[in-house]
């Protein structure tokens, strides 16, 4: 079994000795990045990413190959990020937002313009909010989350990067300071003007007593879930951070994300154009597969399972 990592020197006795590469350096190009969520238009990454050496591709013929092989790349790896999309938290029971059956496929979502707008719309979107509340209040980190936090503490993964808002790697036990949340996070709120945060029971108590969503007790902005929605700028932190950690290490995961929302997607092909051998971790096939050095399409629980420390 793999597992029982507790600490970097445990990782390296039960997959041999970790392989160090030389620091890469970048100029200021490298780190440019789109400021709103959209399908990638050209798709000129995942051909830059094609001309590194696409003959690597391999899709795992079955779990047990897939798993195995991805040990090992974690054994030569010194430095891996993970970046984690919806898939990763199925198994804990929060829905997806793009699937059949998913949110969006049964509410639009309300975009960024709209909320501020549209009294309807703010008052819409936190209805929704609270309704999701005891699915989230009830979520706990999966298998997946547990393989992740596992690595983590083992000092393989310095940082995570994730699209998802809903709190579960921190409760993992990944520190907040390493959690680089590029859609926000979903369990607090904030105002769009000032910043000023707020907890959920206070919108929902002064939700609930004026019956409309509430506005900033300090600029009288209005106060929104602490996410990113469509047409929002992407946090410039968050971004920053994701795209240094993208650069410099040595095996990037992709795990339960499509890869069709940029500019988030294109983390994963920066890895790879920057000499990071890529793994995708997902059920169903994404555009990037044919980019990728392995390619897992098995339940993520599954797969890193084995991981999870004992």
């Amino acid at each position: 079994m793999i597992g029982g990592f507790c600490d970097a020197k445990a990782v390296d006795k039960a997959y041999g000795k970790v392989v160090k590469k030389p620091e890469r350096r970048f100029n200021a190009k490298d780190t440019a990045s789109v400021g709103h969520r959209s399908r990638n238009p050209q798709r000129r990454a995942i051909v830059d990413a094609r001309r590194k050496g696409s003959e690597s591709h391999v899709i795992a013929p079955d779990l047990r190959s897939g798993v195995e092989r991805l040990g090992n790349m974690i054994a030569e790896a010194a430095s891996i990020v993970p970046f984690t999309g919806a898939g990763i938290s199925t198994e804990c029971g929060i829905p997806d937002f793009r699937s059949p059956g998913g949110l969006w496929t049964r509410n639009r979502p309300i975009a960024f313009d709209e909320f501020v707008s549209s009294r309807d719309a703010r008052d819409e979107a936190w209805r929704r909010r609270f309704a999701m509340e005891p699915t989230f209040a009830a979520a706990k980190p999966g298998r997946g989350h547990r393989a992740l936090v596992a690595l983590y503490k083992a000092g393989k993964i310095p940082a995570i990067i994730t699209q998802n808002i809903d709190n579960l790697h921190q409760m993992s036990g990944f520190k907040a300071d390493d959690v680089v949340e590029l859609h926000g996070n979903t369990t607090y709120a904030r105002c769009i003007g000032c910043g000023q945060a707020y907890d959920l029971p206070w919108v929902k108590a002064r939700f609930d007593e004026t019956g409309s969503a509430p506005d900033c007790t300090v600029c009288d902005e209005p106060v929104k879930t602490a996410t990113i929605s469509f047409g929002q700028s992407m946090p410039e932190d968050a971004m920053r951070r994701a795209t240094e950690l993208a650069q410099h290490c040595d095996l990037f995961l992709a795990i339960g994300s499509s890869l069709v929302v940029w500019p988030a997607a294109g983390f994963p092909l920066m890895a790879k154009n920057c000499g990071a051998k890529l793994v995708i971790v997902n059920n169903e096939p994404t555009e990037q597969d044919d980019v990728a050095d392995l390619v897992i399409r098995h339940d993520i629980g599954e797969t890193l399972g084995p991981f999870v420390g004992n």
